[in-house]
């Protein structure tokens, strides 16, 4: 936390700031925090959840409601959104002293030579295969928390977008809240020119393609998450709307028990272009339009090219054949981005080289039809 603290009980003191800790509101007194570039735009509600580390939001919401809160000396709502220089008043909370805790270990740098590209307002990396972007579901470090650990003095690192665990490529991280809503406003606006480059399974023949489908999320019995092309939308009958798991009876249980839950369907549209035929698998670059979850491990598999190491929608024998072969990981990479720079506007052009492993892959390929 970098917002600068004053106490209500010495009017004559200066801004209080700690350099060997993050001020904390005090238990005994009332405080008042600055809003600086970090906050910057948070939602009052969501600032509190955080500055008061372990007070529940049941409690933030009641000195909110009540009034104990104020902002620049008026009453504001939960969304209320935070001002650059806004003074946040907090009233006396006792927090839960925290148990020592032992000095944590040395951290070990995994992406300071991912960088590919960095200024005060945003970074990009070449985010490793198998390194999820974020912990959570049995993975305590993802990329989001390991670089926080590596960079201990920063204010201010949020994820941009997303990329699953096992695609590799660039990875958006801001810098500053200005940035974060800067980026997320280009992307909701298709400002973004987003390529990957994937090998999958089969002989494409058009060398430009459009393909658009409606998908949709769904649960397996077993608990995992996936994604299916449908037609028609399971649970989603009602125009623009959703109907809930409870209201739709029977329906809904019919499905339940096959492992399909109701969520809204969204339609997912992607170019893909034919970058070379290498006997029996096609090399591609596609075109993002829309950001779907698994978007193009879907589209591709539900066309019957699924993309090679898919291990949820791909071809599982030929997966084993193809780790045999130095292949164990999905052929998908997210190569190329570009975007206006959230906060100067000029054109960024964000590029990750391949992987060692795909480019090995690739060229092996490439040998072997250069052969016959």
């Amino acid at each position: 936390m970098s917002s600068q603290l004053r106490s209500s009980t010495s009017a004559t003191a200066a801004m209080a700031s700690s350099l060997d800790s993050e001020p904390r509101p005090a238990s005994d007194r009332v405080t008042f925090l600055m809003v600086d570039e970090a906050s910057e735009t948070q939602r009052v509600d969501n600032f509190l959840t955080k500055v008061l580390k372990g007070v529940p939001k049941s409690h933030i919401y009641r000195i909110l409601r009540s009034g104990e809160v104020r902002v620049n000396k008026k009453r504001v709502d939960a969304e209320y959104r935070l001002q650059l220089g806004d003074e946040v008043r907090v009233p006396p909370i006792r927090l839960a002293e925290a148990a020592a805790k032992p000095a944590a270990p040395t951290v070990k740098a995994k992406l300071a030579e991912q960088v590919i590209y960095e200024d005060d307002a945003m970074l990009a990396l070449n985010k490793p295969a198998g390194m999820a972007v974020h912990g959570g579901s049995g993975i305590s470090l993802g990329v989001i928390e390991q670089l926080r650990l590596e960079r201990p003095q920063a204010k201010f690192l949020e994820l941009v977008h997303r990329l699953d665990r096992e695609t590799s490529g660039v990875l958006m991280i801001a810098k500053k809240r200005s940035a974060l809503t800067a980026l997320h406003e280009a992307m909701r606006h298709h400002h973004m020119d987003k390529r990957y480059l994937i090998l999958v399974q089969g002989q494409w023949t058009e060398p430009r393609k459009k393909v658009t489908l409606d998908l949709q999320k769904y649960v397996t019995e077993s608990g995992e998450r996936r994604v299916q092309v449908v037609d028609e939308p399971l649970l989603n009958h009602e125009a623009g709307g959703r109907k809930s798991l409870k209201a739709s009876g029977f329906t809904a249980k019919r499905h339940a028990a096959k492992g399909k839950f109701e969520v809204e369907t969204q339609i997912s549209e992607t170019w893909f272009y034919l970058q070379s035929v290498l006997g029996p698998y096609s090399f591609l670059q596609a075109k993002l339009i829309t950001g779907r979850t698994h978007q193009l491990r879907v589209q591709l598999s539900h066309l019957g090219f699924p993309i090679l190491g898919d291990d949820k929608y791909g071809d599982f024998a030929l997966n084993k054949q193809l780790s045999k072969q130095g292949l164990k990981r999905m052929f998908l990479h997210s190569s190329e981005t570009r975007i206006a720079h959230p906060l100067t506007g000029e054109p960024l052009h964000l590029v990750a080289p391949l992987p060692a492993e795909l480019e090995s892959f690739l060229q092996q390929q490439r040998q072997l039809q250069a052969v016959k």
